[in-house]
């Protein structure tokens, strides 16, 4: 990998980077020392200006409490700046000083023992002296000394100014340039290997991307294009290889076009194909066909054309296919033995001479047309039987009454009100087939508005208390105190509510009981409606929610029902985003949970 020419242009930018931040750095740093150094210096002298002018005004030689006195105002010991005032005599006395221990270290106040005392003789014979004090080991201990001369009123030189500046703060700050300097050049090389990468990368990919397709080439793989991302020398290659790649490709291409114009149709066929020798070798089986048949697509085919219909269909054998008619075609039905009905449609192939050479499968999954013939049967089974027998019971009495029935007037209004009662079943088939097809078709038109659940099932429990009274059965309730607002079409949402609870009625004994609950539970309403009837079959609840489909089919018939209730009613309440749920226990009840969306008082005013 680190031969790469990448990593080359790598190394080359990070060496570029690195010794130019170094180079800045050094440079830096020094500027930055000698500038802060000069401040220094600058502000000593103008200390020292001042000084000098403040010491012309007294006898300052005399009368050190007067010095004290006047130079304490400058002592400036928050800048680090000792100042030191000291006579021109043999003994080098220093008259004031603002470090202390200089004049009081045994009673010794010789300048010499404590300051340089080059620079003080090079002030006393005029100059200005000055000097850094820098510890190489530790900087922050570093200061700075600089002396100047101190002139009476003749121009003679009567002493000398000592300053001496502590440097922390300015190391400290170098120091602290130092370390942003250095993390800037760990940046930058940073910066410089991930963009001298990509730049690399610009350069060497093109070419690694040339080298790749031309070795795929070599093997056989005559699809390759490279891009094309500049107009360089790079990207005059790539143009020339993919130049080169399409005139290849095109001679390849007439030779093969038509093959591979099959190959996808049969690949992307919505149909599975299953091609076999005459001998039961398989050559051929789409992705649809593996599907199908499920045959693992990682697997190869390794099975004859009779191994893989074996579990299928017995009469799929590829003798039993070829010799079936005169030009061996024909169709079989193939169960799969998991709810999937295949049809199988199959001929055969001949070779350049029309010589027999085997036999090609087209299966198709047929399950929900299968499906849909079935219950388009039992649909039209179910709405003739509900009619057979009412209309049957019409006819009856209606050929009785001809007979001569209906001179006898009592007779013939029990007779005519056996009429009424059929039909009146009839119209409600009717009505309950139009309602499901117009919820099936989306052509039903809702009342929708903001409606109190409470309410519509206080409601329906009065319309059918009379009926539960009849059968000594009793109705418990338990509402909520306060409304309970959702947005519904109130017709609706009744006839839900009173099919349910007319069902609990019907199927319950005399002397039972069904309870209504209305619980809240955040933004949810549960209806809750729960009886201790017959209850319903484990093996039935599946089922419970198709049309006409009942558990107790007399029973059913005997008591009105059509079994289209609960279909209309899911329909309904699925309508209104909510949900219906049955549970039930044989012998021991039936449970309805409806769960529909509330909408809480500020988001009614809005509707």
């Amino acid at each position: 990998m680190f031969k790469s020419i990448r990593w080359k242009f790598i190394t080359i930018y990070f060496l570029l980077v690195f010794m130019a931040m170094v180079i800045i750095g050094v440079f830096l740093m020094q500027q930055f020392e000698q500038y802060h150094l000069g401040v220094v210096s600058n502000n000593l002298s103008s200390l020292a200006n001042t000084v000098t002018t403040t010491l012309k005004t007294i006898d300052w030689q005399n009368n050190p409490a007067e010095v004290e006195k006047n130079i304490r105002s400058y002592e400036q010991m928050g800048t680090g700046i000792g100042i030191t005032i000291i006579k021109n005599d043999a003994n080098c006395t220093i008259v004031f000083s603002t470090n202390a221990s200089y004049m009081e270290n045994n009673g010794d106040a010789n300048a010499t023992r404590f300051l340089e005392s080059e620079l003080i003789l090079y002030a006393f014979n005029g100059g200005i002296g000055e000097r850094d004090s820098i510890d190489q080991e530790d900087k922050l201990n570093s200061s700075k000394h600089m002396v100047f001369p101190i002139h009476d009123d003749n121009n003679r030189i009567a002493g000398a100014i000592y300053l001496k500046s502590n440097l922390e703060d300015i190391y400290k700050t170098l120091e602290e340039s130092r370390s942003i300097i250095l993390k800037a050049t760990f940046l930058a090389l940073f910066v410089t290997i991930i963009l001298g990468f990509f730049i690399a990368k610009s350069i060497t990919g093109p070419i690694n991307d040339v080298t790749i397709k031309a070795e795929r080439m070599a093997k056989g793989d005559f699809e390759q294009v490279v891009e094309v991302r500049s107009d360089d020398e790079i990207g005059q290659l790539a143009s020339m290889f993919n130049y080169l790649t399409a005139r290849l490709n095109a001679v390849l291409q007439e030779m093969s076009n038509e093959k591979k114009k099959m190959d996808t149709i049969i690949t992307y066929m919505a149909d599975g194909l299953v091609a076999a020798t005459k001998e039961g070798k398989v050559i051929h089986v789409n992705p649809r066909a593996m599907e199908m048949l499920k045959i693992d697509e990682h697997t190869p085919i390794e099975k004859d054309f009779n191994e893989i219909f074996a579990s299928y269909s017995g009469q799929l054998k590829i003798g039993e296919l070829l010799s079936d008619s005169e030009d061996s075609t024909g169709n079989r039905m193939i169960n799969t033995g998991n709810g999937v009905i295949l049809q199988a449609n199959y001929a055969p192939f001949m070779d350049q001479n029309g010589a027999l050479e085997g036999i090609i499968l087209v299966l198709q999954d047929i399950t929900n047309h299968q499906k849909l013939e079935n219950m388009r049967k039992e649909f039209v089974a179910n709405v003739s039987h509900e009619l057979k027998t009412p209309l049957t019971t019409i006819k009856s009495y209606t050929e009785t009454l001809l007979d001569g029935v209906i001179d006898d007037k009592e007779l013939a209004v029990s007779f005519l009100e056996v009429v009424d009662s059929e039909s009146e079943r009839m119209a409600r088939l009717v009505r309950d087939l139009l309602q499901l097809s117009n919820l099936d078709f989306q052509q039903s038109k809702w009342n929708k508005k903001v409606v109190d659940l409470k309410q519509i099932v206080e409601k329906t429990i009065l319309k059918l208390e009379v009926s539960a009274k009849n059968k000594d059965q009793q109705i418990h309730s338990k509402l909520t105190e306060k409304a309970v607002n959702i947005y519904a079409d109130e017709d609706r949402i009744d006839q839900v509510v009173l099919n349910l609870l007319s069902n609990s009625i019907k199927y319950t004994p005399k002397g039972g009981e069904v309870y209504i609950d209305v619980e809240l539970n955040d933004h949810i309403v549960l209806l809750k409606i729960k009886d201790n009837g017959i209850g319903i079959p484990k093996e039935d609840i599946p089922r419970i929610f198709e049309r006409f489909y009942r558990v107790d089919k007399a029973r059913s018939r005997e008591l009105g029902g059509t079994g289209l209730g609960l279909s209309i009613a899911q329909q309904i309440i699925e309508a209104h985003n909510g949900t219906i749920e049955i549970f039930s226990e044989e012998g021991k009840g039936t449970e309805a949970v409806i769960k529909l969306p509330i909408i809480m008082e500020t988001e009614a005013i809005n509707v």
